[in-house]
């Protein structure tokens, strides 16, 4: 299935007090940005056609995949001023670049890149700044057992607050992390069918609009996860995210176990022979 990944908001929670025009998908997590750690994801599960929707810092994006270096994140081997790469990345992948408007809504981004997914009955999307190990085809296949007309993977609350409950004299009679609440928030992981388009205005938002409309009908899916889940909305969740993959956690990544290793397991042929500084992009 395509996958569409919204990657041009303006990211303010991200900012820092900076002035740069970098995505919020672009923050690094290790030597890759977010996005390709939420690529990596999809691709692992067997999903390699993006459409980026992009908008602020659309520059960033682009240059990245226009000048991969894929020995950042592979070993490889370098004789004779040649690298020769043990593994790639994206070799396989297909990836739209599509404008989709500096301020536009998420629903409205979609809404740009319709004609993209027109052949798709059924097609992903992402917000392209969360990361999860949630196995993606039991989203999939619940989502399709259950004849959804949308899909959206819901996790506990992220919040570290705590609810009052108050009683006689405001004194309180109860503390309860909001974690603990038996409500869920939207993960940011969905799976649409067509109908999507039916239920999104001209500047319209997805949730709001479109899974709120499906909601009503019955006909909008949860798959409630309470595995890993990280957003990246602050400075401070993106510096988690770093330090654990400093340290080696990185439930994330399920990509890594592919890897393959020893003396022979070179990348495809196609990959072989390029100069040491980059190692190529399929177009």
């Amino acid at each position: 299935m395509k996958v569409v990944l919204f990657c041009g908001g303006y990211g303010m929670r991200m900012r820092n007090g900076t002035a740069d025009d970098l995505p919020k998908p672009m923050h690094a997590v290790g030597p890759r940005p977010l996005l390709w750690h939420v690529m990596r994801y999809y691709a692992h599960f067997g999903h390699t056609e993006f459409i980026l929707c992009l908008g602020y810092g659309a520059r960033h994006i682009k240059n990245f995949f226009l000048n991969y270096a894929e020995t950042d994140s592979n070993d490889f081997v370098l004789r004779d001023g040649t690298v020769r790469l043990r593994s790639a990345d994206i070799s396989g992948w297909s990836i739209d670049f599509v404008h989709t408007g500096l301020a536009s809504s998420i629903g409205e981004r979609l809404r740009r890149v319709r004609h993209l997914v027109a052949d798709d009955e059924v097609f992903l999307a992402n917000y392209a700044d969360v990361l999860t190990d949630a196995p993606l085809d039991g989203l999939v296949d619940r989502f399709h057992t259950e004849g959804a007309t949308a899909a959206m993977l819901v996790v506990p609350p992220q919040s570290s607050f705590h609810c009052v409950e108050l009683g006689e004299r405001s004194m309180v009679s109860a503390i309860t992390p909001v974690s603990s609440l038996p409500i869920w928030e939207n993960g940011g992981y969905f799976v649409l069918r067509q109908d999507v388009f039916d239920h999104l205005p001209p500047g319209g938002d997805l949730v709001d609009d479109a899974c709120a409309e499906f909601a009503k009908r019955g006909e909008l899916l949860a798959y409630p996860y309470r595995g890993f889940w990280q957003p990246a909305d602050t400075v401070k969740e993106r510096a988690a995210l770093e330090n654990a993959y400093l340290l080696g956690e990185r439930p994330w990544m399920l990509w890594e176990s592919e890897h393959p290793s020893g003396p022979d397991a070179f990348a495809a042929s196609d990959s072989f022979g390029q100069p040491a500084a980059r190692a190529g992009i399929e177009r």
